[in-house]
């Protein structure tokens, strides 16, 4: 198993994992055309995130990535998580938890302070598996605008 960075050639299996991911959240639904343009963007723009890869032999087994933003409240760079999944076969094996650290490291390294995530509120395992990991619930509620 390894961890590494996507590349424009995972595109297709990304947005894979991502329909996996979406038609398990309330909020989404998979867009296979969306999720190539999101995934191209980051991919193709350091600056903007990355999109990590956990990969057994030649497969891509799970993803995640980060995005990247300025607080004003730390006058620094933070980054926002988004997108962890893992095929469900392969849940249970430790493999969230090497992708969760390596984002982890990658964000240190890149000089973040702080990393943020949402979770479905209902979603008590993936509460449970951050809480593990030393993320906290925040008191800030989040709220959406669609401009779509």
């Amino acid at each position: 198993m390894r961890i590494e960075q996507a590349t424009a050639a995972d595109i297709t299996a990304l947005s894979d994992l991502l329909s996996v991911l979406f038609s398990q959240e309330e909020e989404f639904t998979p867009n296979a055309q969306a999720q190539h343009l999101g995934l191209a963007r980051i991919i193709g723009n350091p600056d903007i995130g990355v999109v990590l890869v956990a990969r057994q032999g030649n497969h891509i087994v799970g993803m995640t990535n980060l995005l990247f933003t300025i607080s004003t409240a730390l006058g620094d760079k933070v980054a926002l998580l988004e997108d962890m999944v893992v095929l469900p076969a392969c849940r249970g094996t430790g493999i969230g938890t090497m992708l969760l650290s390596a984002a982890i490291s990658f964000a240190r390294m890149q000089g973040c302070q702080r990393i943020t995530l949402l979770t479905d509120r209902c979603n008590a395992a993936a509460q449970w598996f951050y809480a593990k990991q030393g993320f906290v619930v925040s008191s800030m509620v989040p709220m959406r605008l669609s401009l779509a």
